[in-house]
């Protein structure tokens, strides 16, 4: 059934469409007074890490001694204030981010950290905002059923650097080791940095490489400009966005003792990465991991972190949102998991107003070696997957992070993955099922 949103979209022209957009902008930033211009404004673009990316460079410029302002998908910051995203957008609406600007700058916020989406940039929700610093993470094919092709999707992307090229010290800081840092590179910022793990003697710019790094499932030990990190962040998507939030220190003239306090004491916003130890009925130990990863790229990146926990079997709980959300990836999300985890569960995320069943379906498409279990009720798929964990294995929860809700059909229900676990550490011996995992017939 199309919805009345995406019936006025394929009856409007896209420049009135567009025209709409500019105007709320306006307005919005209109009403609250231009805040963004009372502060240093830092725009973070990419397809992933950009939350992480976020809070790190918050953590770093409150331990400089400085008051920071944060709007990202999972969090909101304002000075000591801190409160969840609740809203499921990564970018907030021209309004209510120009009121939450505005916010910030009543409250002196020296910095104010804004992660910058493709799509809210495609609705104008970047304009009227005074961006100083853009940082670019990384760019894969994702997120194109907003966009209609990848062109278009990068394009989208570029804008927010080529509104920082205008600046007269505007700042851009990016990743090298992106096949498509080129592209990003070609709006004239007076001042760039990049950021890698390989070396790039074509660049002539400031880069931060590390002569040396090591990772394991208990830290990250790297060596940057002869000086050693430690940092309990994991894997090497984590490693990239420490190597630009440490770029944008330096272009802020941070010492590196600080950087050095800040990044080994840093603590994952929730559900990026988060790890839970818990216990069954039997006394055994093992592993959970909470993930909002939701897409391929991060998907992939998670399994493979997670066999640097050498765990005895994997078992993955996993799904995909719905409406109309980039159907094509869902058999590539089937495929990651048939690749590297032992056993599956499919289940529910965000339906929205599609099947969920037909959802399933499409995932199944992608594996072809791997026992799975279709469970649509995602609590009680989370619920068998912990009962099925045995000594040293690792349970990953993938698509919802963080989120504390859950959309189906046209409600918002409340919905917290970590809750469903540590309740089921907490009374585990109550649960009555027990099942072992077994290929779904």
């Amino acid at each position: 059934m199309i919805s009345i949103k995406s019936l006025l979209k394929r009856i409007i022209p896209q420049p009135i469409f567009q025209l709409y957009h500019f105007c709320l902008a306006f307005l919005g930033a209109l009403i609250y007074r231009f805040p963004s211009r009372k502060m240093v404004v830092i725009g973070i673009t990419g397809t992933k890490g950009k939350t992480t990316t976020a809070n790190l460079v918050a953590q770093i410029l409150e331990v400089a001694g400085f008051k920071v302002g944060l709007a990202t998908t999972v969090n909101f910051q304002i000075g000591q204030e801190k409160w969840l995203n609740t809203t499921k957008q990564t970018m907030l609406g021209r309004f209510r981010l120009q009121k939450i600007l505005r916010q910030m700058a009543n409250q002196h916020c020296q910095y104010a950290i804004v992660e910058t989406s493709s799509e809210g940039i495609l609705q104008y929700r970047h304009k009227f905002i005074d961006y100083d610093i853009g940082i670019f993470t990384n760019l894969t094919p994702e997120h194109i059923e907003h966009h209609g092709s990848f062109e278009k999707y990068r394009q989208a992307k570029m804008k927010l650097f080529q509104k920082i090229a205008q600046k007269k010290n505007g700042v851009g800081i990016f990743n090298l080791d992106s096949d498509q840092v080129n592209f990003f590179l070609q709006p004239k910022i007076k001042n760039r940095l990049g950021f890698g793990l390989k070396p790039h003697p074509e660049i002539d710019f400031p880069k931060f490489i590390p002569e040396k790094y090591s990772l394991s499932a208990e830290k990250t030990i790297f060596a940057l400009n002869q000086k050693e990190f430690s940092t309990q962040l994991i894997g090497q998507f984590n490693l990239y966005n420490i190597l630009a939030s440490i770029a944008l220190a330096r272009s802020q003239n941070i010492d590196w003792p600080i950087i050095q306090k800040a990044v080994s004491h840093f603590i994952s916003p929730p559900g990026r990465l988060e790890k839970i130890t818990a216990k069954n009925k039997q006394g055994e130990n093992f592993l959970v991991i909470i993930d909002y990863a939701h897409e391929p790229n991060s998907l992939e990146n998670i399994y493979q972190t997670a066999h640097l926990f050498h765990p005895q079997k994997i078992i993955a709980v996993l799904g995909s949102q719905g409406g109309g959300r980039d159907k094509a990836k869902r058999p590539k999300l089937g495929k990651l998991a048939d690749q590297y985890v032992d056993y599956i569960i499919l289940t529910n995320e965000d339906p929205y107003n599609e099947n969920p069943q037909q959802i399933i379906n499409d995932i199944t498409q992608g594996i072809k070696n791997k026992s799975i279990k279709k469970i649509i009720d995602r609590q009680e798929a989370i619920i068998q997957a912990l009962n099925s964990a045995h000594q040293n294995d690792l349970v990953i929860i993938t698509g919802k992070g963080g989120e504390t809700s859950m959309c189906i059909g046209n409600q918002k229900i409340p919905w917290s993955d970590h809750k469903i676990v540590q309740e089921w550490i907490k009374n585990n011996s109550k649960i009555k099922t027990d099942k072992k995992l077994t290929a779904d017939s």
